[in-house]
């Protein structure tokens, strides 16, 4: 058994990297060539080295990932096409942005396995219970081809079957906005709430007078709602009925426009979006680009090139490789910078951020 008392200097920093990225020890083979790497002044290529092994992506990423892609954010889910999409992404080193919007999906090469299907998980399920390796299977497929769904429907994960399942059943389609914010921005609402934005896109269905009292909403309900409901029109025709995800093309889903609670609210009469807390307070969440368009690819774009995508991935990958927050005035400065190397020429490698984050931290430790 090799014990990592027993290192010092660059076999021990390998020997910590390789089981933050993997979430197993190295062989001892690998562990040589890390240290190796390493002993030249190269530990993101160490790093690399690391995310070569099959656990980095069947254990490590995978959990990392489940929580993005369920409204409870457990990992306690099963495997599923949003998790694999993000699992291939990363392998192939495809601009992470392009999670949000791109044409993409993965699905698994296994003869053994039940077949993709647009109204059930059973292809990623039993790959799971199959403990079929990820790193090695999963195949990249244009997800307009895949899904059924039209070219002008899709945005990235956000449009995947187990997101139609947990962000676009029942309610009013607000859900899937907020946990894009909470995932990729790193933001709830309530971290964006601003009573000053205009209210004319705030549904009917939200009470100008809860509790008999107008002034809850102008001091409370506004905050949200007049952000987010100028932002939900993106998501005007899609529902997740029939077991799937259903897309209405020109047509608005009934839910956009229930519960009339206040007749003068706003009526959604097609897929247009305008994000309202680009100016303001907001306007710190860093957006770039189009800030109003129609459907959810064009939202998606708008959100993963915001500096808050960035330095959300940047504090995500933090935590996963350094096992903690980032809270000092130096680890926040850190965070800053990866973020920009991340989004830096549009290459959003998320390899290279895990890589360089990895390295920065456990060199710092030892």
């Amino acid at each position: 058994m090799i014990c990592s008392q027993a290192f010092a200097g660059p076999r021990e920093v390998a020997w910590k990297m390789h089981n933050r990225i993997a979430g197993v020890p190295p062989t001892q083979d690998v562990l040589d060539d890390m240290t190796n790497t390493i002993s030249q002044g190269d530990p993101e290529a160490a790093a690399k080295i690391a995310m070569d092994n099959p656990a980095f992506y069947n254990i490590t990423l995978k959990n990392w990932i489940k929580p993005w892609s369920n409204r409870d954010q457990t990992p306690r889910v099963p495997m599923n096409d949003y998790v694999a999409t993000i699992l291939g992404v990363i392998r192939d080193d495809t601009p992470f942005d392009k999670i949000l919007y791109d044409d993409i999906i993965y699905i698994i090469d296994n003869a053994a396995l039940p077949v993709y299907s647009n109204t059930d998980n059973n292809h990623y399920r039993s790959a799971e219970t199959q403990n079929i390796d990820f790193m090695n299977t999963l195949v990249v497929r244009k997800q307009s081809d895949t899904t059924g769904l039209p070219v002008a429907a899709i945005a990235g994960v956000t449009t995947t079957r187990n997101a139609g399942e947990n962000y676009f059943s029942a309610g009013t389609n607000r859900r899937v906005n907020r946990f894009i914010f909470m995932n990729y921005l790193c933001k709830d609402y309530e971290d964006l709430h601003d009573i000053t934005v205009p209210d004319f896109h705030v549904a009917r269905d939200v009470e100008r007078a809860p509790g008999g009292d107008s002034r809850t909403y102008k001091n409370r309900c506004v905050g949200c709602h007049a952000g987010q409901d100028g932002l939900r029109g993106a998501y005007a025709y899609y529902n997740f009925t029939g077991n799937r995800l259903e897309y209405t093309a020109g047509q608005v889903q009934g839910k956009m426009n229930q519960n009339n609670n206040f007749s003068q609210g706003f009526v959604t009469t097609s897929d247009e979006w305008i994000n309202l807390w680009a100016t303001g307070q907001n306007a710190s969440v860093g957006w770039r680009g189009a800030v109003s368009g129609t459907g959810a690819q064009s939202i998606g774009m708008m959100f993963a090139k915001s500096r808050a995508f960035s330095q959300c991935m940047a504090r995500k990958v933090f935590k996963l490789v350094c096992m903690k927050e980032p809270v000092s005035s130096s680890e926040v400065s850190k965070i800053s910078q990866l973020a920009t190397g991340f989004e830096f020429d549009n290459k959003y490698s998320m390899k290279d951020l895990i890589a360089k984050t990895s390295a920065g931290c456990v060199i710092d430790e030892n």
